[in-house]
């Protein structure tokens, strides 16, 4: 829910971390504001495997420490909505697009006393265009992000998180099965233990999208479900604060995913997944709950590949039960058993031949509803790992490989276009189609079909 843009989803929290990761090798910014929304790791990884668009790092604030205006431009995407005279029209025509939102809110039962008090003095917020529609250029690869998001000081302050709230813990897992370590985890890579929220007003921010963009009618839903949660009385006007695509709270919930799956575990009548921790604990559970967890099972586990693995085979359609996997030669990493040979599972191979490979579980797949990018739900599977006791992954990550820039990643996709093998419109942005068509370029040539975008097979698409 949180390094990718997670307009399409329910978060958008992990998002500011990646920005912020692009900004500095440092502590990550768990939600700035570069996520789907925002600004965060959720971005990033869904560039990397689900071709999501990341939002760009924050603009130079202003000298005196306001956020950065619009710039006036076109936006990169392309789309009619966001050139800048059409982003200039709308903004124009703002007031009256609130306003004419109200038959809408007056169906949700929102009173129009309060849609007027929660709508007043309202000015779209147009900085938010150029933060939908950037095209940052990353410098970093994925293990240098999960070494950045599972580090010493978020598990440390992840475990004093599991002790001061173990009653609550103890609730949630007993009501929802739903394991506690994957809770804490969420809630330390989407917000760093609620440090990093973003700061942006929910209302403001999903009513200029609503009202302006690409996204109208997504958003229009967002601002109504925004409305609605305080008219209810659910959160007051100063907490729902976020990234600039709306996520809000430590766990980051969009409008629309709040008022699905928030629930008030303390009985005081408010969902309150802000400042109530026993709400924030129980509302992230009864969203992974209400998604397909499965309690008493693993998201997946770390695999040998044997020599010679046919890397068509790591593929997310292309599920297996763990025997037929052990067929092919695979063994846990740790050398421990498989506890179920039963369960069903794909192969993800984030760095092809020279990398740790993982089969995935049922619980992966929940957790990437959370947020729809394998490397997210990676990242938050590895850190519950650690944060039970585990150790980190046992074999090494290729760090002596350059990560391809954006100019490079859109130069591969048009030479793969060009030999036939990629059907999609390049846009530097690796998805399964692009693994795919990677994966054929490479067999094609008598080379390890492992789909992973170096310089090398690069430099062979080049001809050189």
């Amino acid at each position: 829910m949180g390094l990718f843009e997670r307009v399409t989803s329910n978060r958008t929290g992990a998002i500011l971390i990646a920005a912020a990761l692009l900004c500095s090798s440092g502590q990550s910014q768990a939600q700035s504001q570069a996520q789907s929304s925002g600004n965060g790791v959720s971005n990033f990884f869904g560039t990397i495997f689900s071709g999501q668009k990341v939002a760009a790092q924050p603009a130079t604030p202003s000298p005196d420490g306001s956020p950065p205006p619009w710039s006036g431009e076109d936006g990169a995407s392309g789309h009619p909505l966001m050139t800048a005279s059409a982003i200039r029209q709308a903004a124009a025509n703002f007031q009256n697009c609130v306003a004419s939102m109200w038959p809408d809110a007056a169906r949700r039962n929102i009173t129009q006393q309060n849609f007027e008090r929660f709508t007043a003095g309202l000015e779209p917020d147009l900085r938010i265009m150029d933060l939908m529609d950037s095209q940052p250029e990353f410098t970093k690869a994925i293990w240098d992000y999960l070494d950045i998001l599972v580090n010493d000081n978020r598990l440390a302050k992840g475990r004093e998180i599991l002790a001061q709230y173990k009653p609550q813990f103890d609730a949630v897992e007993k009501a929802y099965g739903v394991d506690r370590y994957i809770i804490a985890s969420i809630w330390g890579i989407e917000s760093n233990y609620s440090t990093q929220v973003g700061d942006r007003n929910v209302v403001r921010s999903t009513a200029t999208l609503a009202c302006i963009g690409r996204r109208q009618a997504y958003f229009r839903d967002e601002f109504l479900t925004a409305i609605e949660i305080l008219n209810r009385g659910d959160l007051r006007p100063e907490q729902m604060r976020g990234s600039w695509a709306g996520a809000f709270g430590p766990t980051q919930f969009m409008p629309t995913a709040f008022k699905r799956y928030a629930v008030d575990a303390d009985g005081d009548r408010r969902r309150d997944v802000v400042d109530n921790v026993a709400d924030l604990i129980a509302s992230t559970a009864n969203n992974l709950r209400k998604d397909g967890w499965q309690t008493g099972r693993s998201w997946g586990y770390e695999v040998v590949l044997p020599e010679g693995f046919n890397f068509m085979l790591a593929d997310k359609s292309k599920a297996m039960t763990i025997a037929q996997w052990q067929s092919q030669g695979l063994k846990r990493a740790d050398g421990k058993p498989f506890p179920d040979t039963t369960d069903k599972a794909y192969l993800l191979a984030p760095a092809g031949m020279q990398g740790p490979g993982f089969l995935m579980l049922q619980n992966f797949r929940v957790i990437m509803k959370y947020n729809p990018a394998e490397a997210y739900a990676l990242a938050i599977g590895h850190f519950a790992d650690r944060l039970r006791g585990g150790p980190p992954f046992v074999q090494p990550w290729p760090r002596q490989e350059r990560v391809l820039s954006r100019a490079e990643r859109l130069e591969l996709q048009q030479l793969l276009a060009q030999r036939g093998l990629y059907k999609g419109t390049p846009d530097g942005q690796f998805g399964g189609q692009t693994r795919e068509a990677l994966r054929s370029f490479q067999a094609s040539i008598g080379a390890p079909a492992d789909g992973f975008a170096s310089s090398d097979v690069l430099e062979r698409l080049r001809g050189r």
